[in-house]
C-alpha cells in the first residue's frame, strides 16, 4: 500500500495482480513524507535503489510505543496497526483525514479470477516438490478464497475511483499516473513471476465443478469488471 501526500494518491494492493511491481514502480515517484507499506526482503532489495519503507512506526504493532504486552494482548488502537501489505480500504480510511480520502485519487488493480485462482495455487505450494491437484486445492478449506473486492471496496461498495487490470497494467498504470499529473521513466518492474511451473492457459486447470466454484466465490469482482472464463 502506498499513501502519496506529495502526489495526492492512494494505492491500495491486492492480491496476485502484479501489485509488487506497480507498487516498486510508483515507490520511484514518492516524495520523502509518503506512507510506503514493507515488501519482502527481496522485493525490498529491489527498492533499494530508489526508496526503501517510509513511516515505519505506523507499520505494525512491533512500531507502536505502547508496552509489547498491551500491544499483543489487548484491543489494538490504529497507532498498534498502522499501514501494512494488503491492506483493505475499511481498515485505511479511518487513518486517513477525511478531506485528503475524499480528495486524494484512490486506485487499485485486479485480474480475471479464474486465472487469478490459478495463480494462487502456484503461489500457495511454491516450496512444494510435488503440487496437490488442482481440484483438491479449491475444496481445502476457505483460505483458497482472495479478497481482493473486499481490498477497495467498504461494505461491499467499491470505494476507488479507478481498477485497473493485470491484463493491461503498462495501459492503466499509465492513465493513473496521467490523472495525478506523473509519467514513468522506466519499464514496469518485473516482481513475483517465477511462481508458476506450467505455462498451460489456466483453463486448462478447470472442470465443470471448480470452474463454477470461482463464479461463486468472485461473483462481485466478475460482474463489476465484467470478468468471464
Amino acid at each position: 500500500m502506498i499513501v502519496s501526500h506529495e502526489h495526492k494518491f492512494i494505492f491500495l494492493k491486492t492480491k496476485k495482480t502484479t501489485g509488487t511491481s506497480i507498487e516498486l514502480a510508483l515507490s520511484q515517484l514518492c516524495g520523502p513524507d509518503d506512507i510506503l507499506t514493507p515488501l519482502t526482503k527481496i522485493d525490498e532489495a529491489l527498492r533499494a535503489q530508489w526508496r526503501g519503507v517510509q513511516k515505519r512506526r505506523l507499520h505494525g504493532w512491533w512500531g507502536s510505543p505502547r508496552p509489547l504486552f498491551a500491544r499483543r494482548w489487548f484491543e489494538f488502537t490504529a497507532e498498534d496497526l498502522g499501514y501494512y501489505n494488503h491492506m483493505p480500504a475499511s481498515e485505511a480510511r479511518p487513518r486517513i483525514d477525511e478531506k485528503l480520502w475524499r480528495s486524494y485519487f484512490k486506485f487499485a488493480f485486479d485480474r480475471n479470477p479464474w486465472d487469478r485462482q490459478v495463480s494462487f495455487y502456484h503461489h500457495r505450494y511454491r516450496c512444494e516438490k510435488e503440487l496437490p491437484s488442482f481440484a483438491s486445492f479449491m475444496h481445502k478449506d476457505r483460505r483458497e478464497r482472495i479478497n481482493n473486492h473486499d481490498i477497495y471496496a467498504i461494505d461491499g461498495n467499491v470505494s476507488v475511483d479507478f481498477v485497473g487490470r493485470f491484463e493491461s497494467p503498462e495501459d492503466d498504470l499509465k492513465l493513473v499516473l496521467d490523472r495525478v499529473g506523473l509519467r514513468l521513466t522506466t519499464q514496469l518492474p518485473r516482481a513475483k513471476t517465477t511462481f508458476r511451473r506450467a505455462n498451460a492457459p489456466y483453463r486448462d486447470y478447470y472442470d465443470d465443478d471448480t470452474r463454477d466454484i470461482v463464479a461463486r466465490w468472485y461473483a462481485r469482482e466478475i460482474e463489476f469488471l465484467d470478468y468471464a472464463f
